[in-house]
């Protein structure tokens, strides 16, 4: 049997299978799954592209710091973040105070397979989507790369298979995940 004893906070770009990975991985872990995206949608009453029109980037960057120190003081849990969260040094110091960072590292041709034909993403709203996603992908890797922990996404794995992986790297910390037995 294995015991969550931190939240995992998983980081990485759009694309990278943050919700659907964490989603079973919080089912192996048997906790709860947070995404902290989804979190700012229920607070503010509107989508993320709508506050980062309405708002701007730096509102929406200020209330995502907030969600995540609420939901990083909660019991331990599986908590997916937004491609940008972990750029700002207040949310990895969050991150790191209460949890462990994974990063679900995923090339670009990975992510752009997955991202291209969704209208939800608001960075990626410009005239080269796919140049705009490898531009973000190269100024945000230096953050991501501050996790402590790194996990390659595959494109063929499922999703039961990457949150295994999650698991096999997190059980190599007992800080964060150990075994017991129920006898």
């Amino acid at each position: 049997m294995l015991r969550l004893k931190k939240t995992v906070a998983l980081v990485g770009m759009m694309g990278a299978g943050k919700t659907a990975v964490g989603t079973g991985l919080a089912r192996q872990l048997s906790v709860p799954f947070l995404d902290s995206d989804e979190e700012i949608v229920i607070a503010a009453g509107r989508s993320i592209a709508e506050i980062f029109e309405r708002d701007g980037e730096p509102f929406f960057r200020m209330r995502e710091t907030e969600v995540l120190g609420r939901l990083l003081s909660g019991p331990p849990c599986v908590l997916s973040t937004g491609g940008g969260a972990f750029l700002l040094e207040e949310n990895r110091a969050l991150i790191g105070k209460a949890g462990v960072a994974v990063w679900l590292r995923a090339d670009l041709e990975l992510l752009w397979q997955r991202v291209r034909h969704k209208t939800t993403r608001p960075l990626l709203r410009t005239p080269n989507p796919r140049e705009t996603l490898r531009m973000l992908c190269e100024k945000r890797m230096p953050s991501y790369a501050k996790a402590e922990i790194t996990v390659d996404s595959q494109a063929e794995m499922s999703i039961d298979g990457m949150a295994q992986r999650v698991v096999d790297a997190l059980v190599l910390r007992p800080d964060v995940l150990e075994r017991y037995s129920d006898e």
